[in-house]
């Protein structure tokens, strides 16, 4: 009996490619915030910085920078391991998270913990380029540090922000297809199980054409909004 061919597997990529879609939009968002918080922290409790200069006790200080290291370090781990050793380490912690290991919300557990790092370090970086002059005018005035992260800082880096959710997309897209190891489901899933198992070339491709799609989507995306923020400076 002759293989079926590719087209006549529509609603079962269509299903796949939702969620990817799923895994990529909640890894982004829940992972996103909480790299923000830690670039955040982290260029706040570096030493030089305008929250450090402000602590007048020493100890404080120095403990402060103690624990900037010990953050950054984490970080460093963390980025270090490769998604898939990652993903298999922490399966009881996403089996007591979501109860199972099986399925798409169960991959976002090991997805955003392998991109918040990232991303947070992105943010830290960003935050670094911003020209130390204009932090130092804004200081004169007597700012908050609130008022400095959201009027200041945020605004400042968001090119650098911009381009580092681009990149950061695109590496979510990549391992949600990593995550077919566990069952996750998606085009990763739907190539290994519809393509690779059964011999199907046309279905490979055609699962490869799909992600393609997507990351040059996010990547024209993001170029784009680039290109109309430095036209309005």
């Amino acid at each position: 009996m002759s293989e079926a061919p590719w087209y006549s597997y529509g609603d079962q990529l269509w299903q796949a490619t939702q969620q990817t879609i799923y895994m990529v939009f909640w890894t982004f968002a829940i992972g996103g915030v909480l790299g923000v918080a830690l670039g955040i922290f982290l260029y706040l409790t570096s030493p030089g910085s305008t929250f450090v200069n402000r602590l007048l006790d020493r100890r404080l200080r120095h403990a402060v920078i103690v624990v900037n290291q010990v953050v950054g370090f984490v970080v460093n781990v963390l980025r270090s391991l490769p998604f898939i050793v990652l993903l298999i380490a922490i399966i009881p912690l996403t089996r007591l998270v979501t109860g199972t290991t099986l399925g798409p919300t169960a991959a976002l557990v090991p997805l955003t913990l392998s991109i918040f790092p990232f991303f947070g370090r992105v943010v830290a970086n960003a935050l670094d380029e911003i020209d130390r002059g204009r932090i130092d005018a804004v200081e004169a005035m007597g700012v908050s540090i609130p008022q400095l992260i959201f009027r200041v800082l945020l605004p400042e880096a968001r090119s650098g922000l911009i381009a580092g959710s681009t990149l950061t997309l695109i590496s979510i897209i990549g391992n949600t297809a990593v995550a077919s190891i566990i069952g996750s489901g998606g085009l990763g899933d739907f190539a290994i199980k519809y393509g690779y198992q059964r011999y199907n070339d046309a279905l490979m491709y055609a699962t490869v054409a799909v992600l393609i799609v997507m990351v040059q989507f996010v990547q024209v995306g993001g170029d784009l909004w680039l290109r109309k923020r430095a036209h309005r400076r």
